[in-house]
């Protein structure tokens, strides 16, 4: 009578199947997850330069003098928001240019885009009146719809810039430097202090 016997398998290394899981898991948390370096303290310090450069460009001398003070809140801005998610993604130990972070950039793109272009044309043609509102409304879409990709209170904060758009549509001209003090600057505070609170700074 023929012996049966057992087929022995080489016994998998404990660590091994550690690092196999770990790898899959981030893989399908970059595929499926949230852009998470979204950063909260960052955001703060942009609403905090915001509320500034609102102050100085309500008392510019020029339509050109206000124009300079907000292109360059807006390029400190941007430098601002990268550094700091930066600064985030390397203290979680991921890539900063990871897949949720190109569909973030990539859903804000065609704002920003539109933002500029419509910027030159209506400061050429000298309806700098249109800007706060226009601005504020292609910010709160562009973040809208990047927020899709990352954590909640991103989209609200977009939602809140397009009611503040929309109240600036319908307002004096005057009002437009304290509405986007109370978006670019307050907005980005408040939400900066939640996602620095409840998504690690």
């Amino acid at each position: 009578m023929a012996v049966i016997r057992p087929i022995r398998k080489e016994p998998v290394a404990l660590h091994s199947q550690a690092i196999d899981n770990l790898e899959f898991i981030r893989s399908t948390m970059e595929r499926s997850g949230s852009f998470t370096a979204v950063p909260g303290l960052g955001g703060m310090l942009m609403g905090a330069t915001a509320l500034f450069a609102a102050f100085a460009a309500h008392l510019a001398k020029s339509p050109k003098a206000w124009l300079a003070i907000w292109a360059g809140e807006a390029m400190l801005a941007f430098a601002i928001g990268l550094a700091f998610s930066y600064r985030k993604a390397m203290r979680e130990g991921n890539p900063l240019v990871s897949r949720t972070f190109r569909r973030f950039v990539l859903a804000m793109a065609p704002s920003a885009f539109v933002g500029a272009m419509l910027t030159v044309m209506l400061y050429r043609d000298g309806q700098q009146a249109l800007l706060p509102s226009m601005w504020l409304l292609l910010y709160g879409l562009g973040v809208s719809s990047a927020g899709a990709f990352s954590v909640r209170a991103v989209p609200l904060m977009g939602v809140g810039f397009l009611v503040l758009g929309g109240v600036a549509a319908f307002t004096p001209a005057g009002w437009g430097d304290g509405l986007m003090a109370v978006g670019f600057g307050g907005l980005h505070l408040g939400v900066g202090y939640l996602i620095a609170r409840h998504f690690g700074g």
